[in-house]
Parts: C-alpha cells; structure tokens; sequence
C-alpha cells in the first residue's frame, strides 16, 4: 500500500514535471512591437539599403582620391644587337609622382556630389526603415482582422446552425413549410463558404506577416495585441508642416538639387586652365638596376581653348538636369501632402464609422433576438430571421473594417509624417 502510494507520488511529480516543461517553452504572445523589431532586423530591403549606404560612403573616398597625388614605380630592361654583330643592353627604373594641383573645379563638384549622393543613400535607408515599419504595422493589424472576421463567420455558421434546427424541428410537426427549410440549408452553406475563406484568408495574412518579420511562412503565433483606436491630436496643417520637414523624400529632392548645380560646375569646368606638378626619379644604364642618376620636376598648366562646343554643351546638358530636379522636389512635396491629407481624413472617416457600426450592431442584434422569437411564436417569417442575420452579420463586418482601416490609417499617417524609425 506505502509502494503504490509512492509510485502514485513520483508518477503526479512527473506529470507536472513535464506539464511545467511544456509550459516552459510555450512562445510568447506576439506583439506589434515584436513584430516591427523583427521586421527591422531581418529585413532585406534594410540589408539592401544600407549596402547602398556604404557603397555610397566608400564613393566619399573614391573621389578624396583625385585630391592626393599618385606614385608609380617602373622598371624596363632592352637587349638589342646591330648588323656589325656588337649587342647592348639598356636598363630603365624610375619613381614618377603625379599630383593634380587645379581642376578647374572638376574635382570640387565631384567631391560634393560624392557628399550628396552619401546623404541621400543615409536618407534612403531612413525612408526603407519607416516602409517597413508600416508594412509590418500593416501585416500585423490584417492578421487581426482576418482573425475576428473568422469569429463573425463562425458566429453566423453557429447562429443559421441553431436557426435551421428550430426549423427543421417545426417543420417535422408541419408548423412551417418545405421551403423554409430549404432556404435556411442555403444560407447555412453559403455562410460555411463565407467561413471557409475567412479562414483561408487568415492564413494568408499570418503567411504575409511572418514574410514581413523574417519567420517561416507556417509559423503560427498567438497575437497580444488588439486593434489601435488612440486618437491623434495633432491638427491636419501641423501634420503636413511636420511631414515636409521630417520626410526623407523631401532632403533627398533638395540634395538632388544640389548635385545638379555641382554638376554644372563640373561641365563648368572644362572652359578652365588645369595645373600639374609631376617629378620623376630613376636610374639608367647598360647593367641593372642602372648607374646613371637622373631627375626632374615639373609644373604644366593646361587650357583648351576650343573644343567645338563639347563644354557648352555639356553645360547646357547640366543644367537641364538641375530644372528637372526643381520640378521633381515639387512633384515630391505636393505627392507628401497629399498623402497626409488621405491618411489623416482616412482616420477621421473610420473613427466615424466606428462609433456608427456600434451602434449597427447593437440594433441589428436587437432586431435578430426579435425576429427569431416571433418565427419561433409563429407570428414571423424566415426570410424575417434570415435577413436579420445578414444584416448583423454585415454590422461586425463593418465594424472589424473600421477598426482595421483606423488602425492602418494612423499607421499611414506616422509614416506620412516622417516619423523617425530607430
């Protein structure tokens, strides 16, 4: 008896051993923020971008280049022989130094397009950031959404369930018609396809959503998060304000101005004089390395004076890239402001529409409790039921789309905005 109970003792111990592992190692609920940072550190737009970034930086130093002098070391070595039979050699090594000392303002414009160009892919990297922080914003809230669209068809396959039941049941003691029957089987099929596609669509969503964060596209989490209904406080001028000073869109338009004009100060530069300091030393001679000493130093200064036209043109050409970068940084403005009107008057439109399919719901629950006492009194009709739940069924939809749009819509709206991303 003292050995069953012990073996009874030890056997409950590792159920709850083995209860707790399991415990242990259940994954966390999944939260919105989980699902930014992870779509922030496994991103491969990020990982693109932010190779752009140094390919730029390093282009910084490509161009520093051009300001230092260059050094080469060569050496040759001949053996030849006349008619007569006699045979020399002749050997060559020398260090030459080269160093450009005035561009005419090749170099200074390349330099600062280099910079530019830098900035703008710094600036890229921030703009990649924000899209997918709303994009992973996105993915997450339409997982929620295809999550209580799945309980509102599930609730209408339960509610026609229970309706066709109580039909079949009065129709079995002839209270009602054939007909009844047969439209409620209908509308319960078609309500178990509605089902069917939610709940399709929830795996695609869930599917787009571990895309997003880096996970394997079966990975199944739970999500602690609801849908966001904070409100925005911050007036529609104050927003378009801060998206024209936040947004990289607009700096990169602005740098893109800016490496037009430096490039018309390269073309520039081709109607300028350019000088150079070059200095060679070496040694000469019939046996190697050589035994003869030699040096010199120059300066030279170069101007072209006529090339037929080549520079001019080249002038002409730069500065037609400068009006399109104009005309570009005030399409970029005008698309930013626009998009922050569409988000802000988007969040306003739902925050409506919530209140209102609230109020839907409740009446059209109201007027769903109503309609099936009265068939179950015999004083309603099926149609009656069925329209009613239809019309609830539509209210939670309404409802789950309004919540959806708020939420992607004040989603929209930070990005708009320029809102920085870490």
């Amino acid at each position: 008896m003292i050995y069953r109970k012990k073996l009874g003792l030890s056997l409950f111990s590792a159920g709850l051993l083995i209860l707790n592992t399991g415990f242990g190692y259940a994954a966390p609920a999944l939260s919105l923020q989980d699902s930014i940072d992870l779509a922030l550190q496994n991103s491969q737009a990020i990982k693109m971008a932010a190779a752009d970034n140094a390919k730029a930086q390093w282009g910084i130093n490509e161009t520093k280049s051009s300001f230092l002098p260059s050094a080469s070391l060569s050496t040759s070595g001949t053996r030849s022989s006349s008619l007569a039979g006699d045979a020399a050699s002749s050997f060559n090594s020398a260090l030459r130094l080269n160093w450009q000392l005035y561009s005419g303002g090749r170099n200074n414009g390349l330099m600062d397009q280099a910079k530019l160009n830098a900035d703008s892919a710094d600036l890229a990297l921030d703009k990649t950031k924000q899209q997918t922080v709303l994009d992973a914003t996105t993915a997450y809230f339409s997982v929620l959404q295809a999550k209580n669209m799945e309980k509102v068809n599930q609730e209408t396959v339960d509610s026609l369930t229970a309706h066709l039941n109580n039909v079949q049941a009065q129709y079995g003691v002839g209270v009602v018609a054939k007909s009844d029957v047969l439209r409620s089987e209908v509308e319960l099929a078609s309500a178990k396809q509605n089902l069917t596609k939610a709940q399709n669509a929830y795996d695609v969503a869930v599917a787009t959503l571990n895309n997003i964060i880096g996970e394997p596209l079966d990975t199944a989490n739970e999500y602690s998060d609801d849908f966001n209904h904070d409100s925005y406080d911050v007036s529609l001028e104050d927003s378009i304000k801060a998206a024209l000073t936040n947004r990289p869109e607009i700096a990169q338009a602005q740098n893109n101005i800016e490496i037009a004009e430096a490039g018309v100060r390269v073309a520039k530069s081709g109607d300028l004089p350019t000088v150079n300091l070059s200095g060679t030393t070496g040694v000469n001679g019939n046996s190697f390395p050589g035994n003869n000493d030699n040096w010199s130093v120059g300066l030279t200064a170069s101007w072209n004076i006529f090339d037929a036209g080549l520079t001019s043109a080249k002038v002409k050409e730069a500065r037609t890239s400068t009006d399109k970068a104009l005309a570009a940084q005030k399409q970029t403005s005008d698309a930013i402001e626009l998009e922050v009107r569409q988000a802000y008057l988007g969040i306003a439109e739902a925050q409506q529409r919530i209140q209102t399919a609230q109020v839907a719901i409740d009446k059209a629950s109201e007027d769903m409790n109503i309609a099936q006492t009265k068939y179950q009194a015999g004083v309603g009709t099926n149609l009656d039921v069925i329209d009613a739940q239809l019309a609830l069924t539509q209210a939670k939809t309404n409802y789950t789309q309004a919540f959806y749009d708020y939420s992607v819509g004040k989603a929209k709206l930070n990005k708009a905005v320029g809102e920085p991303q870490n």
